[in-house]
């Protein structure tokens, strides 16, 4: 089989249309009742194109009935479906499980980021642009090139309406996926001349914030059939009003943050603790005027994320100034005497950092982490405390005038 092949192949979903998962304790069972979703393309009834590979199946099933309640946590209510019953009103290579996790990870941010037009482009479970704008047309942009390399095959998911300018923007692209609420005439003919692309349309996303604090049953698999089950986490803080000023004792000593967030610093605070909700941990990830600047994701150390992002942010920055120049990508002409000229303007603008709110998924262990923002001219921080060297981070930031903010909340995502 040829490489080109993989990408072509269909590996019939053979799993059962019904799906039921008991849960048994002294007082009784709980049961949670689902069915497989399917689409009719071509004529035929199809579920998922394939899982993770093509050598996988798979299938999608919706939560049609039952709940599940343990203590005072709820499981979302049955029926109430966003992207487990997409529709599809073009199916190019119909979905396979990655298209619908993608979409799902997108509606994961979007749910929290207000009433603002909004804009997330996902790309393997992690996002590679998030922005809100004045316009959706606008938050597209701006999520898109945050960060146009890796945008290429993404999933783009917008919580309005998708207007006709938007979706010209989208069809000069490659996209995988395309998912709104509803779209304007002339909308879906536009994304249409690119044939492969799949455009789906999921209703409820209109009342998506209603989604907000909902939980849900996660599972996940090990190696042997076993299972571990976990509640979905869900942000505790849900306003910007709700960040507590970095403070911690150390040995009779207070340590305090010296100064407080401006008012648009605590709006990108807030955007990117939310988009955190959204990232594969351990991750940090720079914000600045309501985008994404760089986002390091599914590293093993903190300072080694931090470095990540920032590097990511210098060369997309660089990226975007070649492409607003001549519409070419800077790794196409690095070498060259203009790609010098734009990388020296990048290194002047340090990678459009300074200002940016460094976000962190979990606390610094040592300041370095911290460090590594501080250098670009960040100007605030959002973590989560708790380190035993909270003081140590707590003094760089006093030392250069940066603010910080403790979230008293872990977002891991694995």
């Amino acid at each position: 089989m040829s490489g080109r092949d993989v990408y072509r192949t269909m590996n019939p979903d053979r799993f059962p249309e019904r799906m039921e998962v008991t849960f048994v304790d002294e007082s009784g069972r709980q049961t949670l009742w689902y069915e497989k979703v399917t689409w009719t393309i071509d004529g035929e009834r199809r579920g998922l194109r394939y899982g993770e590979n093509p050598e996988q199946q798979a299938s999608l099933y919706r939560l049609v009935n039952g709940n599940l309640v343990l203590g005072e946590t709820q499981t979302i209510a049955p029926g109430r479906f966003l992207a487990s019953d997409v529709e599809l009103l073009q199916s190019g290579k119909h979905p396979g499980k990655i298209n619908i996790t993608d979409v799902d990870s997108a509606l994961t941010i979007l749910r929290y980021l207000g009433d603002a037009p909004a804009t997330v482009i996902v790309k393997h479970n992690n996002p590679c642009g998030v922005a809100i704008g004045s316009t959706l047309a606008e938050s597209y942009h701006k999520a898109y090139y945050a960060d146009r390399v890796a945008a290429y095959g993404g999933a783009v998911a917008v919580n309005r309406e998708l207007d006709l300018e938007t979706a010209e923007q989208i069809a000069d692209s490659y996209s995988e996926v395309v998912v709104a609420p509803d779209f304007a005439p002339g909308a879906v003919e536009k994304l249409s001349s690119r044939r492969n692309l799949r455009i789906m349309r999921i209703g409820n996303m209109e009342r998506l914030r209603e989604y907000a604090g909902q939980r849900v049953v996660e599972f996940s698999s090990l190696i042997d059939g076993g299972l571990i089950v976990q509640w979905s986490q869900v942000p505790a803080l849900e306003s910007p009003d709700d960040f507590v000023l970095a403070r911690t004792e150390r040995k009779g000593v207070l340590y305090e943050i010296s100064r407080r967030p401006t008012a648009g610093e605590l709006g990108d605070m807030h955007f990117g603790w939310m988009v955190e909700f959204g990232v594969t941990s351990n991750s940090v990830i720079y914000v600045k005027d309501g985008v994404t600047v760089g986002i390091g994701t599914g590293e093993q150390d903190r300072v080694g994320v931090a470095e990540i992002a920032r590097d990511k942010a210098y060369r997309k920055h660089a990226d975007r100034l070649a492409w607003e120049a001549r519409s070419v990508a800077y790794h196409d002409i690095a070498q060259t005497a203009e790609g010098r000229e734009i990388w020296a303007q990048t290194v002047a603008d340090r990678g459009g950092l300074p200002g940016a709110a460094m976000i962190s998924d979990a606390f610094f262990p040592f300041r370095d982490g911290v460090d590594v923002g501080i250098r670009e001219g960040i100007t605030a921080v959002v973590q989560p405390g708790g380190s035993l060297r909270d003081h140590e981070v707590i003094e760089a930031c006093n030392e250069q005038g940066v603010t910080m903010v403790f979230t008293g909340q872990r977002s891991f995502r694995h």
